[in-house]
């Protein structure tokens, strides 16, 4: 699912600098809060209401939607699986100067989108039958994008560190993510320069998506 946001940027790191972008992320999750609770109680309205028609037509369509939201990622999935966490290396903060001390490249100091897409993939490709990152599901419409070190998902905003989770089959999901090359490589420079990485069998819990199914399209003026 994360190739399409892979072809998204172009195969490029999306992160410039490690400048403080915390506070402004602070500052956005707290309008992406106010307004997650608005659109709750507008999407309680709007069931309550749905639930008082009386056409036969429109419960038919309820019921078929009901009937494909799991498929859709719409509905919580709780079970067996794993919790993966990464986080920039400690001496991220003066990426300049730990690159000057080491000889390392600035960029391999911090976590980039295709790390985070390299573990959903792997999840995926263990059959992960529901794959979470940070408080929000992944579906198929679902792109990750890295701006200094911060990451924008879904239109909300997270500062390191970044937690994975799957439900499925933990043997297997494990299995996939050792077997990933692109794994494998995060892992390396994590050895090298203190790039954070937990990884832990638990029960999960990943949350249904609550946004927007509708794509958007580009037109050209007429």
């Amino acid at each position: 699912m994360f190739a399409t946001s892979a072809r998204t940027a172009d195969g490029t790191d999306l992160r410039a600098s490690t400048s403080d972008l915390r506070s402004q992320v602070v500052a956005r999750e707290r309008d992406v809060a106010r307004d997650d609770r608005r659109l709750a109680q507008l999407q309680e309205e709007v069931t309550r209401l749905g639930r008082q028609v009386d056409d036969p037509a429109a419960q038919r369509l309820q019921a078929e939607a009901g009937a494909l939201a799991g498929a859709a990622g719409l509905d919580p999935v709780d079970g067996p699986g794993l919790v993966i966490t990464l986080d920039d290396a400690p001496r991220a903060a003066d990426t300049a100067a730990a690159a000057g001390a080491t000889g390392v490249s600035a960029d391999v100091f911090i976590v980039h989108q295709q790390d985070l897409q390299a573990v959903v993939n792997a999840l995926w490709a263990g059959g992960a039958t529901a794959v979470g990152l940070q408080d929000q599901r992944i579906i198929s419409t679902s792109a990750v994008r890295c701006v200094g070190n911060v990451l924008r998902l879904q239109g909300r905003l997270y500062a390191p560190p970044y937690t994975v989770r799957a439900v499925g089959d933990p043997e297997a999901l494990r299995a996939a993510v050792d077997a990933s090359p692109a794994v494998r490589a995060y892992l390396s420079d994590a050895a090298r320069v203190g790039l954070g990485w937990q990884l832990s069998q638990e029960d999960v819990s990943v949350p249904g998506w609550d946004g927007s199914l509708q794509l958007a399209h580009a037109t050209v003026p007429r």
